[in-house]
């Protein structure tokens, strides 16, 4: 072996940090494989490199029962060198790739809950992997966002969930859909969390619908919610535009449970909140006309608003906590669900709700999907036409009316020729 192998592995220990005793050693040990394949070898040998000279000698071995050596004598083959510089080449390139793993490695370990910003180089159903410029991570699909499409070159950013250290090199999995890739984005935006002047108390999330968050000051002239929604919310609308159009509540940290509670559950207003600590659950009573936005679509507002206070949540109108309408009442009980299901509220938060239907008691319709609302108003069936009062949704009654009066008109004037005639 000549000095440029010697000089070339001087290099690589200085450019890409991998020790020329470290090449040495894994040369010397693939030489071994390499002698035992030529023919006439002896079963055990060892190899040895001169570190100034680059110098191969091979070195045959008896062993003994023990394992001890017994006899070693030198037998480098004569073409030995054509074999060595064709292995040489193969380990140097295999210790590179190990360096570089372990250079990947110690890089990303122990990053886990970092924000880090990569391209997509392929997407499927199954998973989506992420350029991050000196690796590449692996996006599960069931850590993206429903329904999110990721195309080839788009940039994204992802959560750092973990990283593998495996056998075929480093492993870092990533996510867009953990309640923790909220907080990230929000530190990257508001300057204030970073510094500790407000903080993130609580994060219930939907991912891909719905995102709850609250947030509390350390600093009396702070505004949480301000600081967080941004002039003309600037600083909010880079994180939903970064979530593809995810909504995004953001409500006051409050350690008045019942204050905190009616916080949770906005836009709805709450007008009494009464909950049992020991027990772990709260009835919240609002206004009958603000029942369904207190509920919302699919029962997914309260179910957000009993994550971030932990508590179970029985929402009820004000007319059913007076007991107005406790026989047309029918009870609607959302799950209890795993919080990361993102289909339910997170175990030991159940939420409750009532809702009431009535039934148009002239057309017998039972249908609670097609209710009409009662009215204050009664029509005597034995009113003149005078007296009538047609509504908007009775048109066809109204024409039939006048269909029988414009019919009715022609018999009286008969009448009336008839009157006259006898006089």
């Amino acid at each position: 072996m000549d000095y440029n192998l010697m000089d070339a592995l001087e290099l690589l220990e200085r450019e890409k940090g991998v020790p020329r005793d470290t090449i040495l050693e894994a040369l010397a040990n693939a030489l071994v494989s390499a002698y035992k394949r030529t023919p006439g070898a002896a079963e055990e040998a060892r190899v040895t490199i001169d570190a100034d000279t680059g110098e191969i000698s091979v070195y045959g071995q008896e062993l003994d029962e023990d394992g001890n050596v017994v006899e070693e004598w030198e037998d480098t083959p004569e073409d030995f060198g054509r074999i060595a510089a064709s292995t040489a080449k193969q380990v140097i390139l295999q210790r590179l790739r190990d360096a570089k793993r372990e250079q990947v490695f110690d890089l990303y370990d122990g990053r886990e809950g970092d924000l880090i910003t990569g391209i997509v180089q392929q997407s499927d159903h199954r998973y989506s992997i992420l350029d991050l410029g000196d690796a590449e991570a692996i996006l599960p699909g069931s850590e993206k966002i429903p329904y999110e499409r990721l195309e080839r070159g788009n940039r994204v950013k992802a959560w750092i969930l973990e990283v593998r250290g495996e056998g075929k090199g480093p492993q870092i999995v990533v996510s867009r859909s953990h309640p923790e890739f909220i907080r990230a984005l929000f530190e990257l935006e508001v300057p204030e969390l970073v510094d500790g002047d407000i903080e993130i108390k609580a994060i219930a999330r939907e991912a891909g619908h719905r995102t709850k968050i609250a947030v509390a000051s350390n600093d009396a002239n702070i505004d949480p919610v301000g600081a967080c929604v941004g002039a003309r919310g600037s600083r909010v609308r880079q994180v939903v535009n970064e979530l593809k159009g995810e909504k995004v509540d953001i409500v006051e940290w409050d350690d008045d449970l019942g204050r905190f509670i009616a916080e949770a559950l906005s836009p709805a207003r709450v007008q009494d909140v009464r909950f049992d600590e020991e027990e772990g659950t709260a009835v919240v009573i609002v206004p009958d006309h603000q029942l369904s936005l207190a509920i919302g679509k699919e029962g997914q507002n309260a179910r957000l608003a009993a994550r971030l206070s932990g508590f179970r949540i029985d929402i009820r109108s004000e007319s059913q906590d007076l007991g107005l309408d406790e026989q047309d009442d029918e009870n609607v009980d959302f799950e209890t669900v795993e919080e990361g299901d993102g289909s339910g509220a997170e175990s030991g938060s159940e939420v409750s709700t009532e809702t009431e239907a009535t039934a148009d008691p002239e057309s017998g319709n039972k249908d609670p999907s097609a209710v009409t609302a009662p009215t204050d108003e009664v029509v005597d069936a034995g009113a003149t036409d005078e007296d009538d009062d047609t509504s908007e949704g009775d048109v066809s009654t109204a024409d039939d009316d006048e269909e029988g009066a414009s019919d009715e008109a022609p018999s009286d004037e008969n009448n009336k020729e008839a009157d006259d005639h006898k006089e």
